[in-house]
């Protein structure tokens, strides 16, 4: 459904800022979520060119606790394929990328630097619990922006849970504090097999206005 509000009904925000119908299917109504993959590689340029995008998106106290690692190469593919569950490992292995969105667990060390306006790292130091809730919370939020982002340059995406979080951490960076949040494929998406959208709520199911 095309988004015809009226100005009166958008209060102060100007026509200019609010994007067109073409641009709101892609990254929303007309957007899916696929398992089958063109064979059409994505270039590094383009990797660069999401998290350029992605990292300005806001996080709480510009914390950006999200670590990427986009896994291209047909060698890194393999080490991939054993951490991945069963219904996921075909789809993964025809991906031309895919990223692995995961946590710093230490994130507030780089907090000095990203938010300078005041010592935030002492908010967190010590505090276990308030650090994995404000890294799963943020790293979430940034894999949303890179899902966002990605749609905007012209990919598709491919967002995934089953997979095995200790064999991810032990085959890419067990050398670091890091916990995988989630996967996401990332490429040309073939629309062959594509189930029709499943349904959605209507306003009145999911919220209110108070």
């Amino acid at each position: 459904m095309a988004f015809e509000a009226e100005k009166s009904d958008i209060g102060n925000i100007a026509e200019g800022q609010i994007l067109g119908d073409r641009e709101l299917d892609i990254l929303f109504r007309s957007a899916r979520t696929y398992s089958k993959w063109k064979d059409q590689s994505v270039s590094d340029v383009m990797l660069k060119a999401v998290f350029d995008l992605f990292k300005m998106a806001p996080t709480s106290a510009n914390c950006s606790p999200a670590r990427v690692i986009f896994v291209k190469s047909a060698e890194e593919k393999q080490r991939l394929k054993p951490c991945m569950a069963e219904g996921n490992i075909e789809k993964t292995m025809n991906a031309p990328v895919t990223a692995i969105i995961a946590m710093d667990n230490e994130f507030h060390e780089q907090l000095p630097k990203l938010y300078p306006h005041t010592d935030a790292r002492s908010w967190y130091v010590g505090k276990d619990k308030l650090i994995n809730e404000t890294a799963m919370r943020n790293s979430s939020l940034q894999g949303a922006y890179l899902i966002m982002a990605a749609r905007a340059l012209g990919l598709d995406c491919g967002p995934m849970s089953g997979f095995n979080p200790d064999k991810i951490k032990e085959a890419f960076f067990n050398d670091k504090n890091w916990t995988a949040n989630f996967l996401c494929n990332l490429g040309c998406g073939d629309e062959t097999g594509l189930h029709s959208r499943s349904p959605r709520f209507e306003f009145d199911d999911a919220c209110e206005i108070i």
